[in-house]
């Protein structure tokens, strides 16, 4: 049932200037975002992955013009506080992992409390009731792509992947590999077709 916009309004503008979008998990997702918000006259002050911070408050009828241009292009703005804050742990450990040169062996829940700002246990315990498996098996999953694609541009060999990836090792790197694809890192890059996933899949 859709929740009428006269009441969503509201609620978007209790979120202190701010609206959360699910599945930004790239550059182009900001180029897409950033052209939906300019095309409906949305004026905003930063923009990142899964979060957008507004310089004025937006009408009603924008927000709902870009709810659908969101939904159009395989977004979805948030109006529930736990799907916004599952969504920014996600968004926040893409951007570590696939778009950054933070230190992947620093621990991850020091990196997430920082960063968000909330009590570790209790954004552990939220994710797994919200997407049924951890937060560490998720970051996980994200790296072993990052491992795919660095391997797939065939330019690092598997020793430099795992010390630029943060692992202790290149067998444990390779043990995480095959326990997450079921293939060995050396099987994979034997494969012809591409394996990899979108990072929105994960």
């Amino acid at each position: 049932m859709d929740i009428p916009w006269a009441f969503l309004f509201q609620y978007f503008l209790d979120l202190h200037m701010h609206l959360y979008i699910r599945n930004m998990v790239c550059d182009r997702c900001l180029m897409a975002v950033r052209q939906a918000l300019n095309d409906e006259g949305i004026e905003y002050r930063h923009l990142q992955l899964g979060e957008v911070e507004l310089s004025k408050d937006p009408s009603a009828d924008q927000l709902e013009k870009l709810s659908g241009r969101l939904k159009s292009l395989g977004f979805e703005l948030l109006d529930d506080k736990k799907s916004r804050i599952v969504e920014k742990i996600k968004s926040t450990i893409i951007s570590i992992i696939h778009h950054s040169d933070e230190e992947l062996n620093l621990k991850l829940s020091a990196l997430l409390t920082d960063k968000l700002g909330m009590d570790y246990h209790y954004l552990t315990t939220l994710f797994s009731s919200v997407e049924g498996i951890t937060i560490e098996k998720y970051a996980i999953m994200q790296r072993i792509e990052k491992v795919k694609e660095l391997m797939m541009y065939n330019e690092m060999s598997l020793s430099e992947i795992a010390f630029d990836m943060g692992y202790s090792s290149v067998q444990h790197l390779s043990q995480q590999f095959k326990k997450v694809t079921g293939l060995t890192p050396t099987q994979f890059k034997g494969l012809k077709e591409n394996t990899r996933k979108p990072l929105d899949r994960i």
